[in-house]
């Protein structure tokens, strides 16, 4: 499965009408095919099924299309241990989702309405069977293997040629069942020459076309065998930015995690500042500030990488202009591991949810 496309049925959907300053709302019901129905189907009906439930009637010439202007989320619901479904700090993801909006000018969704029909959301699909049930074992390998719902809430456009402004925005929720981002086995991480955000850009929004960059170094950086590219900052090309969609942490030899601090090129990832907060709660010293890339391959003895989808994902190693260091004999380290089984534990509720993240929405 890992982190494929296979869109539930129900879809949400609102728009800005300027002229009444509301945002218009229905759900869009593309089938009412089960979850069992769907893997039932042959290959090639089940396609269709598919391939209409991803035909969203938006249009085709717009800002969005155009000139890549838009911005997304990534937000997850997990079944818990208890036979309930909880998405994992929506507030979080509603006010950073404003704020993208606010950022390209446009009209920004309603973080109450947001939290609203994310959770109607899970609720119809989940009448259809599309939510995963909790399975024991995934405590075994610390949820390594263990699915969520995958939220994609995403802004459009209505139509436009010239380059602009939204002034009548959609936004659209939509859902797939997902288990671990990365492939098992090879996490090494590379430098890349190519610079993710600049100073007074859209760095720190969750701008849709901030991802071009991040896919082209990606795919550069898996060419030439490596698992994750890692970004150095547009002025000096010296200081650790980000992944090539997630934040980055690393523990020195003195035990002390740092992770780059918050500006105008990195985004205020959620699982990032969720990190931070187990960590303090641990005991462990946390440091968010400039780390260079002579530091990282000097002083560092463990790395990893957080995000929505990433999770908590060990780097084994990360080479730069053909230098190669190697974290923690190329294992995963304890701190990382401790705090994934926190993190983890939490979302999926085989450990106490003590911060109240989780909102029960089933």
């Amino acid at each position: 499965m890992a982190f494929n496309l296979e869109m539930y049925p129900i879809i949400y959907m609102a728009q800005y009408n300027p002229e009444t300053k509301n945002w218009d709302e229905k759900w869009i019901e593309k089938d009412r095919v089960s979850l069992k129905e769907l893997q039932a189907m042959n290959e090639e009906d089940r396609a269709k099924v598919l391939a209409n439930r991803n035909n969203l009637n938006l249009p085709g010439v717009s800002y969005t299309s155009q000139y890549g202007y838009g911005c997304f989320e990534g937000m997850k619901a997990f079944p818990t241990k208890d036979g309930g479904v909880s998405i994992f700090r929506p507030d979080r993801n509603a006010a950073r989702f404003a704020n993208s909006m606010k950022g390209l000018y446009c009209p920004a969704f309603p973080e109450e309405m947001y939290i609203k029909a994310s959770a109607e959301f899970i609720r119809r699909n989940a009448e259809l069977g599309y939510i995963p049930e909790y399975e024991k074992s995934w405590e075994e390998d610390n949820y390594a293997t263990a699915k969520a719902v995958y939220m994609r809430p995403f802004m459009n456009t209505e139509g436009a040629i010239g380059v602009g402004c939204s002034q009548a925005p959609y936004v659209i929720i939509c859902a797939t069942t997902v288990s671990s981002y990365f492939k098992g086995g090879n996490t090494k991480a590379i430098t890349t020459k190519r610079i993710r955000a600049t100073p007074n850009g859209t760095g720190c929004i969750k701008c849709a076309s901030n991802y071009v960059i991040s896919a082209l170094a990606k795919k550069e950086a898996e060419n030439a065998g490596y698992m994750e590219v890692v970004y150095l900052d547009a002025d000096d090309h010296k200081y650790l930015q980000e992944g090539s969609s997630c934040n980055i942490f690393f523990v020195l030899k003195d035990n002390t995690l740092v992770t780059p601090e918050l500006g105008d090129t990195i985004l205020p990832g959620i699982t990032r500042a969720s990190v931070l907060e187990l960590a303090k709660q641990q005991g462990i010293k946390t440091e968010e500030r400039k780390i260079s890339i002579e530091e990282v391959m000097e002083n560092v003895k463990e790395c990893f990488v957080t995000g929505t989808a990433a999770g908590i994902t060990p780097i084994e190693s990360i080479t730069h202009n053909g230098v190669e260091a190697v974290f923690n004999n190329r294992e995963p380290g304890e701190v990382g591991t401790k705090l994934q089984y926190l993190l983890k534990g939490g979302q999926y509720g085989s450990v106490k949810d003590v911060n109240n993240w989780n909102y029960k929405v089933l």
